[in-house]
């Protein structure tokens, strides 16, 4: 029998690599003979990146960049030699996890060491890179990151812009750069959100990165403004797009300012590590992740991998950390839960092996 356990991180306990490792090891203890191959995934959100790198055998590149609130850092991205592509994370400089809860300040937070990590990677040669999106501290809609590209904002009254989201309130006019040479650049994320509106990137994340209601209405016009000097610039309008809204209005800057791809981080995920493939060779496969609800369905990486095993005629299984009610269950054969709260990252691991080891002896896994 041969096993593909194909899952994605469970947030805020253990990453993909480690989630796949311990369902892995409760296969085996059960099913000794059986073949597993273990694939972390991603959607696009945190450990991209890591996901990529680590089934390309990419090599980890250190740089130097800023912050959201602007403090000097060392960071990374991924490296393929061969195929000079670059493979990142916005949350690498700009990520909500690089501040303490009482730091988080979206009016001030900028992707501008975002476009320090994009000037680096060019720098090195890269002819295509790939950004995740996820895990943003931002609403800035790439204020920043066009800045650190070489881009100028004027207000009204002829002064150049570089402060507080805010000051875009003023912007009357966006200077070019005199010479931008840019790859390809694809945005992997797992929100299809516009920029602006009730789902847009301030209303729809505003909150989680601190955003007060008041505050988020200074952002929906900053974000607003931006966006009409924006199409009057370039002569496009990126705003309605889906994914604009991602990263805090990234996906908008990244279509605006660089002329981006924005695609769905579980299918560019699995085209470059070759999922289909491995589902193709596999028996059984089983998925997973810390929470499975509805929003499972939005572009998150079970739901990807179910619906490519399901196309390929295999079963498909999901342990996830928990299943909330109306989860999309119809997607798998069987869906286990590790308990009915979060799980600590000390017995998580331990849970995971159990569960795997049940799953494995039911008589619907191995028929």
């Amino acid at each position: 029998m041969r096993i593909l356990i194909a899952p994605d991180k469970f947030k805020g306990s253990l990453g993909a690599r480690e989630v796949g490792a311990a369902i892995a090891a409760g296969i085996r203890e059960e099913l000794p003979a059986a073949e597993v191959e273990v694939c972390p995934l991603a959607d696009g959100g945190e450990g991209t990146a890591e996901v990529i790198c680590l089934a390309l055998e990419a090599e980890w590149i250190a740089c130097s960049a800023h912050d959201a609130l602007g403090r000097p850092i060392q960071t990374s991205y991924g490296w393929l030699a061969e195929s000079r592509r670059a493979v990142m994370e916005m949350s690498a400089a700009a990520g909500l996890f690089r501040l303490a809860p009482n730091e988080r300040d979206p009016l001030r937070a900028s992707t501008f060491g975002v476009g320090e990590m994009l000037r680096f990677a060019i720098g090195r040669g890269a002819g295509e890179i790939i950004l995740g999106l996820g895990g943003s501290a931002t609403n800035d809609g790439g204020f920043g990151l066009a800045r650190a590209l070489g881009f100028q904002f004027f207000a009204r009254d002829g002064r150049e812009l570089t402060g507080a989201v805010p000051d875009l309130l003023d912007l009357a006019r966006i200077g070019l750069p005199n010479e931008l040479k840019l790859p390809r650049i694809v945005a992997a994320c797992d929100v299809r959100n516009p920029l602006l509106g009730s789902e847009g990137a301030t209303r729809t994340f505003g909150a989680q990165k601190g955003a007060t209601p008041e505050q988020m209405e200074v952002l929906e016009s900053a974000l607003t403004r931006l966006a009409d000097v924006a199409a009057e610039t370039f002569g496009c309008d990126h705003r309605a797009e889906a994914g604009a809204g991602a990263a805090g209005g990234l996906g908008f800057g990244l279509l605006t300012f660089c002329g981006a791809t924005i695609r769905s981080g579980f299918e560019a995920i699995a085209e470059l590590i070759g999922l289909h493939e491995k589902i193709a060779r596999a028996d059984i496969v089983i998925t997973g992740e810390g929470k499975l609800d509805r929003q499972t369905l939005s572009g998150k990486a079970p739901a990807g991998v179910a619906q490519l095993a399901r196309a390929a005629g295999k079963r498909v299984f999901a342990i996830v950390g928990q299943a909330e009610g109306g989860e999309p269950s119809d997607l798998f054969e069987e869906v286990i839960a590790l308990n009915d709260t979060s799980p600590s990252y000390c017995d998580t691991p331990k849970l995971l092996r159990e569960r795997a080891r049940t799953l494995a002896r039911r008589a619907s896994f191995s028929n």
